[in-house]
């Protein structure tokens, strides 16, 4: 067998026997929520649920519900001077990839200004913690392996305007498996 034969063969086996029929179940507040979805998708720069995670602008672009509850991504886009506090995480990894700006990020107590292109990686259970730094607002691509906390920024994306109640920010993480330092 020639090797494109092979790919094609392999390729669609693997496929197959990984995804075909897997249904992942998110349980959020005693609703069940059905992953089935592992579609492509074009997501455009415009597209996207806009919601205010206490002071931190993201756009919603890539939902658990539509990865089978493997990844889901937003964009950050931050004023100077905004951050979050250091946080441990115990579900999920996370990346940053900055787009614009510069944020300073501490993972594992080493602290480094990121830059439009560079990258960062946040394993679970690794203290970590970002701030926009400089005078420009900041464009950030950030992942989360897997999905599920997006069910928590809507969450805290509900709390009232003004300074955040840091006990009803921590309990709300918590729930998420997420602690502060």
């Amino acid at each position: 067998m020639d090797r494109q034969s092979f790919i094609k063969k392999s390729g669609a086996g693997i496929s197959y026997a990984l995804f075909s029929g897997l249904i992942f179940c998110k349980k959020q507040d005693d609703e069940a929520i059905f992953a089935n979805s592992n579609d492509p998708k074009i997501i455009r720069d415009t597209d996207g649920e806009v919601l205010n995670v206490i002071g931190d602008i993201q756009t919603h672009k890539l939902m658990g519900t539509e990865t089978n509850n493997q990844i889901f991504e937003w964009v950050d886009n931050v004023e100077p001077g905004v951050g979050i506090p250091p946080h441990v995480h115990t579900k999920e990894d996370e990346i940053f990839r900055v787009v614009k700006g510069e944020v300073e990020i501490t993972v594992d107590g080493e602290s480094t200004v990121l830059k439009a292109g560079d990258i960062a990686f946040a394993p679970k259970n690794i203290p970590h913690t970002w701030k926009v730094v400089g005078t420009e607002k900041a464009k950030m691509i950030t992942s989360a392996l897997p999905a599920g906390i997006e069910f928590m920024f809507q969450e805290l994306s509900e709390l009232p305007a003004g300074p955040p109640d840091f006990e009803k920010v921590a309990q709300i993480c918590a729930k998420q498996g997420i602690t502060f330092v």
